[in-house]
């Protein structure tokens, strides 16, 4: 195989969530040898490696349906910020004499994966498996298996495949990824760029990464390098136990750079156990949008420190909606659980047992209250199905007046906008440059739907409802804004002299 040189754009190499059910982690076949933690790493790696090489498999998926140019499918929506990166990536090479050319493998997808039951049953990513009219998995031994897909996890990216080889498989262990520690050694085995078996080692750089790919980000970072056609692999700890999945990684040029990330094993084991027992995953739904509290929301909502997150939306009709919940509130704890941050509380909810009835923990009007709520089930849910869907971040550090225009929201303006019928609110018709609304991502053709806990359908009513906050001596009011179907908080500061 020739390995072509990278592109000298930032890239993202996406690979699958890689999980594997408890049960099989007691019937793994490679053990930690007895007193090697106390052993140097780099003895450890030594005796470790020859026998965790056997685990990892090399996956090539023949599609479909290639991309365009022979380009492979992005796993992210069209949109995504990630999107360009993937393409790019995986999109033109230069020939070894100059030039361009696409990709060697048109109609094809490569990458790695890892055995996690002697009986064949193996991980790998969602979008290398995706479109397959066939895939084969190659073994550390060169032997080729034809591969059943068992099951498809699109929002984890991940994949359960199945082979019926001729002798029992060695499979690798599962760790536990949440008594990873920052510094521990970590070990990476892969198929970068075709080379099977490749071995890489490093550490752990840092825990709980969020790179804002989707709603279960809490990455492990480790400088072990990952390249291209690692997706997939394992990243073993000094005991031989894989806690994580070589799942992306950030470079200007396409190779690696110190910068990896992996999905730790604590997210990944339950996805492949629903894969293997029912084809897919069942997840809990409550129906609600969320943002983080900052240090002026919390302000805002009388709260003496940022903490938990604030319901931007609730869906009609969801179990969020019928167990009481508001826009406004703020949620803390989840069926006894604190909710530290906007990642916190999907993984809590799609958790839970559907069906199940746990306590929520809120802060409204100034004062904490308990709820009950019944979780629903995410494969159900109306529309997008989010769990707790996460809106646009938006600038929020500045000083200043408001600087705001604002118009009743007629009916020709909601054409002219866009705005659907089921919208109310005062209409931004402009906002002043410099100002704080503009530097807090306020825009012309926003809807202003309450001001604190008050909801607004005329331009005096946001005007009152800001002198009363000033008369309150607050220090900053809350807006719910809505934008292009979505809603979240805005927190401006106000004057109160």
């Amino acid at each position: 195989m020739t390995i072509s040189k990278c592109t000298s754009v930032l890239a993202l190499v996406l690979s699958a969530y890689l999980a594997v059910p408890q049960a099989m982690a007691q019937e793994a076949t490679v053990p930690a040898q007895q007193g090697q933690e106390a052993q140097a790493p780099t003895s450890q790696f030594v005796e470790l490696a020859p026998r965790l090489i056997e685990t990892v498999v090399n996956i090539t998926a023949e599609v479909a349906e290639p991309a365009p140019n022979g380009q492979q499918r992005s796993p992210f929506p069209p949109g995504s910020p990630f999107e360009d990166f993937f393409r790019d990536f995986f999109g033109e090479q230069d020939r070894d004499g100059g030039g361009a050319q696409p990709p060697q493998r048109r109609g094809s997808a490569v990458g790695s994966g890892f055995i996690i039951d002697p009986e064949g049953y193996i991980v790998t990513n969602n979008h290398v498996v995706e479109n397959a009219t066939s895939v084969t998995v190659t073994l550390h031994d060169e032997a080729e298996y034809e591969a059943e897909i068992v099951g498809r996890d699109p929002r984890t990216d991940l994949a359960l495949l199945k082979i019926d080889a001729r002798t029992e498989l060695t499979a690798a262990k599962w760790g536990d990824s949440e008594q990873a520690r920052i510094a521990e050694p970590v070990l990476a085995i892969g198929n970068p760029f075709g080379l099977g078996g490749s071995v890489t080692s490093g550490i752990i750089s840092a825990l709980a990464r969020d790179l804002g790919i989707g709603p279960y980000d809490e990455f492990l970072q480790t400088d072990a390098s990952i390249n291209r056609g690692n997706s997939g692999g394992p990243v073993f700890n000094t005991r031989g136990e894989v806690i994580g999945v070589a799942t992306a990684i950030f470079s200007p040029s396409g190779g690696n750079i110190g910068l990896g990330f992996a999905t730790p094993s604590a997210i990944a084991r339950s996805v492949v156990e629903d894969l293997r027992e029912t084809g897919e995953v069942s997840r809990g739904w409550i129906g609600v949008a969320i943002q983080p509290v900052n240090d002026e929301i919390a302000s805002g909502l009388g709260l003496d420190e940022p903490r938990g997150v604030v319901v931007a939306d609730v869906t009609d009709g969801a179990p969020a909606d019928r167990a009481g919940i508001e826009i406004g509130d703020v949620m803390l704890e989840f069926a006894g659980e604190a909710i530290t941050d906007q990642v916190r509380l999907p993984r809590l909810v799609a958790d839970t047992e559907i069906g199940s009835t746990v306590p929520v923990s809120v802060w409204r009007d100034g004062e904490e209250m308990t709820l009950e709520i019944t979780v629903g089930d995410l494969s159900r849910a109306p529309g997008t199905g989010e769990l707790a869907r996460q809106p646009e971040p938006e600038d929020t550090d500045a000083q200043g007046g408001l600087g705001l225009q604002l118009s009743p929201l007629e009916p020709s303006r909601r054409d002219q906008l866009g705005i659907d019928s089921d919208v109310t609110g005062v209409l931004v018709a402009g906002v002043q440059p410099d100002s704080v609304a503009a530097e807090r991502g306020v825009r012309t053709g926003d809807v202003i739907m309450r001001v604190g806990r008050r909801e607004v359908d005329e331009p005096r009513e946001v005007v009152e409802a800001v002198k009363e906050a000033q008369q309150r001596g607050d220090e900053t009011v809350l807006m719910l804004i809505q934008r292009d179907g979505s809603s979240r908080f805005v927190a401006l500061p106000i004057a109160t002299g």
